[in-house]
């Protein structure tokens, strides 16, 4: 072995390996949004739950808007619009509009539990998403993880059968939230980690500005340093920066395996709750935490042992298309 060999083989030994950066990054970006629950909880004790979740929004996007054109970024084309369109749609719009009204009388730790159902929802989002063929032990894994949160919740309330409507809001918060990840994690490879947030940002903001300012002229919006506080963290962290690490490293990948990641906001944002906004931390909440954690964890990788669909077989192609040649990469 010749010296430059060496430390070529020393150099590339002390670089961290692709799978080990994405899940880093997606870990910074899990601990950015962690705060998002009991910050959501402080803000509304003071703002009003439009204002939140369209306010903060328009925050990001002005900081996107600088971004984008400091960088002058290239301009999405073609389907990528309708793909950011998506993005918006769920990380945008849905996830902060329907949290912030949900946790206007559902505690934040209650909210911890139900969005614990995101990563097994991001996983099959991702399934779907790409036409994947898991085995059936994913889905039923999947059905039994939400239908553990809905009694969770339910129980929560007085008993099964008690859902309410900040749970209903909580569900299609997970459900919005991870068809953003999905489409993101993929578009994240083609536009980059920080501009994919950056643009669906961007495209919404005009819906985004109209509902702030509808939200101001029926409530000025009066609030104390630490609820404006919240507030400012919601839209600069949550809905910007944390994007920055958690597309990053989705799109690193592999996505399957950096949305496992997920797994550890549920405890973080309990674990807040509990320092932060002085909830009690009772056994159901513990027990429930738990349970929707594991089953969750368990559809992802039962997902993750699926084989990935592999390129047709030759002898299956339609007659005259030849294959390509495999290809190799520049060096």
């Amino acid at each position: 072995m010749t010296h430059e060999s060496s430390a070529t083989d020393l150099q590339r030994s002390a670089l961290p390996a692709p799978r080990a950066a994405g899940l880093l990054w997606g870990l910074l970006g899990v601990g950015a949004f962690s705060f998002t629950v009991p910050f959501t909880r402080v803000a509304v004790g003071g703002l009003s739950p439009l204002f939140i979740g369209s306010g903060r929004a328009v925050v990001a996007a002005l900081l996107a808007g600088v971004a984008l054109a400091l960088t002058r970024q290239c301009l999405p084309r073609g389907r990528q619009w309708a793909r950011l369109t998506v993005i918006g749609g769920g990380v945008v719009l849905g996830f902060p509009l329907l949290t912030s009204y949900a946790l206007t009388t559902a505690p934040a730790s209650h909210g911890a539990v139900v969005i614990a159902l995101l990563p097994g929802a991001t996983a099959a989002m991702a399934v779907l998403r790409g036409r994947e063929r898991p085995p059936v032990a994913f889905w039923v894994v999947a059905g039994v993880g939400a239908v553990a949160a809905i009694g969770f919740a339910s129980a929560q309330w007085g008993g099964l059968g008690q859902l309410r409507w900040s749970d209903l809001l909580l569900f299609g918060a997970v459900a919005t939230a991870a068809a953003g990840y999905a489409e993101g994690g993929l578009l994240a490879r083609e536009l980059g980690a920080w501009q994919t947030i950056s643009w669906a940002l961007v495209l919404w903001s005009p819906l985004m500005v109209l509902l702030a300012g509808l939200s101001a002229a029926q409530q000025t919006p009066s609030a104390t340093p630490g609820q404006w506080g919240a507030f400012a963290y919601l839209g600069v962290v949550s809905m910007f920066l944390g994007f920055f690490a958690w597309y990053h490293g989705l799109a690193i990948g592999p996505m399957s395996q950096v949305s496992q990641v997920q797994l550890v906001q549920p405890v973080l944002s309990i674990g807040w709750a509990v320092l932060l906004l002085g909830e009690r931390l009772t056994g159901a909440t513990v027990l429930g935490g738990v349970i929707v954690i594991l089953l969750a964890g368990t559809a992802v990788r039962i997902r993750l042992g699926t084989p990935p669909a592999g390129p047709p077989r030759p002898d299956r192609l339609p007659r005259g298309v030849v294959p390509a040649p495999p290809q190799t990469a520049n060096r």
